[in-house]
C-alpha cells in the first residue's frame, strides 16, 4: 500500500490572518491523522504574506503537540539559510519532544527571493554551493558524541531523526542517491525533471546505514469535491496564486472564481497548465483515475499531497475524499507500480 502524506503551506487566505492560517493547520492534521495519512510536513518560505510557515520547526512543534500518532516534519528546511548546528538542534529538540514522530526534509534553495536571503543573513550562493557539505555536517552532529568532542547538538547527538533531500532538479536526485537517504521531488510545481530525477537517484542509489533501497516521494496537488466543476473552482485559488507570484506580486490567497478566463493570459495559462501538470482536479471517481494514472507511471513509493484552498471546510473536504480514495485502492488491490529497477528507461 502506498502511503499518503500531506504538504501544507499554512496558506493566510484573504481577509484572514497567520493566527487563523496556523490554527487551521493544526485541524487539518488532527484530521488528517484520523483519516491515516502517513506524514504531515511543513514548508518554509518568507517574506510570503500568503504563507504562514515560515519559522518552521515552530509549527511542526505547534503540529506534533496537538496529534499524537501522524509523523510531522519539515518539506523541507532550507539549509542554505541556516547552520547546521542550528537545524541538528532544533530537530533534536521536537524529536526529545516527540520521539519516533519527526522527519527532517532539506531543500538547496532559500525558499524565498535574493533581498530576504540576504536579510536572513546568509550568503546565498556559498551556501548553495556547500549544500552537499551541510547535508552531511547536519548528518554529522547527529552521530553519537565522542568523548574529546569539543561542540556537540544538544538536543541533537545520538538522536535518530531521518532525513531527507527534496529538489525539483537532478542535483538532489544524485546527491540523495550517493548518501543513500530518501528523496522528495517537487513535482507538484516544478515537473520538467521529474522522470529523469527519479531514473537517476534510483539507478546511482547506493545503500546506507538509513536505507537500504531507494525510496523516492512525489509532490501532487490534489483538488478534490462532490463534483468535477466545484473542484475545478476551488483550484482556481492556487492558479490564482501562482499568477500573482509569476506577476512578481504575491499576497494571501485569493478565494476561488467561477472561470479564470479574463485573469491571466494565454501565455499564463500555457505556463500553469505546464507547472501544474501533476495535479489532480475532480469527484472522487475523476481524483482516483488521476491518482493510478499517476502511480503507474511514476511508480512512486509515497504521494506528498498538497492542497491550498481558500475554504478551510472545502480543503477538509478534499483530503477527506483523497484519504477515501485511498482506502478504496488499497482495498481493491490497485497500488501495483511498474518496474522501477535499474534497468528501467527514464521517461
Amino acid at each position: 500500500m502506498i502511503p499518503f502524506s500531506v504538504l501544507d503551506l499554512s496558506p493566510i487566505p484573504q481577509g484572514s490572518d497567520a493566527g487563523q492560517a496556523l490554527r487551521n493547520t493544526l485541524d487539518l492534521a488532527r484530521h488528517a491523522e484520523k483519516w491515516g495519512f502517513q506524514r504531515y510536513w511543513l514548508a518554509e518560505h518568507h517574506n510570503m504574506t500568503g504563507i504562514a510557515s515560515a519559522a518552521t520547526s515552530v509549527v511542526i512543534c505547534h503540529v506534533a503537540s496537538g496529534t499524537s500518532t501522524i509523523r510531522v516534519g519539515a518539506g523541507g528546511v532550507m539549509l542554505p539559510n541556516h547552520a547546521p548546528l542550528v537545524i541538528a538542534e532544533q530537530f533534536g529538540t521536537l524529536e526529545s519532544l516527540f520521539p519516533g514522530r519527526i522527519d527532517l526534509g532539506l531543500g538547496r534553495a532559500p525558499g524565498t527571493d535574493q533581498r530576504t536571503a540576504r536579510a536572513l543573513r546568509r550568503d546565498l550562493m556559498s551556501s548553495a554551493e556547500s549544500f552537499p557539505q551541510d547535508v552531511m555536517e547536519l548528518q554529522a552532529w547527529f552521530e553519537p558524541a565522542t568523548p574529546q568532542q569539543a561542540v556537540r547538538a544538544v538536543p541533537g547527538a545520538g538522536l535518530r531523526v531521518p532525513i531527507w533531500l527534496l529538489g525539483s532538479s537532478l542535483f538532489s536526485a544524485q546527491l540523495a542517491a550517493a548518501l543513500g537517504l530518501p528523496f522528495a521531488f517537487a513535482s507538484h510545481f516544478a515537473p520538467d525533471h521529474m522522470m529523469q530525477a527519479l531514473h537517476l537517484y534510483r539507478t546511482q542509489f547506493k545503500p546506507s546505514a538509513s536505507l537500504q533501497k531507494p525510496y523516492a516521494m512525489l509532490g501532487l496537488n490534489l483538488f478534490a469535491a462532490d463534483t468535477d466543476a466545484e473542484a475545478q473552482r476551488l483550484a482556481t485559488s492556487l492558479q490564482q496564486a501562482f499568477i500573482n507570484l509569476h506577476r512578481g506580486t504575491p499576497g494571501p490567497l485569493s478565494p476561488p472564481v467561477d472561470s479564470m478566463e479574463g485573469r491571466w493570459t494565454e501565455s499564463e495559462r500555457a505556463y500553469l497548465e505546464h507547472i501544474f501538470s501533476c495535479t489532480v482536479v475532480g469527484s472522487p471517481a475523476t481524483v482516483r483515475r488521476g491518482l493510478e494514472a499517476f502511480i503507474q507511471r511514476t511508480g512512486a513509493d509515497e504521494l506528498m499531497i498538497s492542497g491550498q484552498i481558500f475554504d478551510h471546510a472545502a480543503r477538509l473536504h478534499s483530503f477527506e475524499i483523497a484519504a477515501r480514495v485511498h482506502d478504496a485502492m488499497s482495498m481493491d488491490g490497485a497500488f501495483k507500480r511498474p518496474d522501477t529497477s535499474s534497468t528501467a528507461e527514464a521517461r
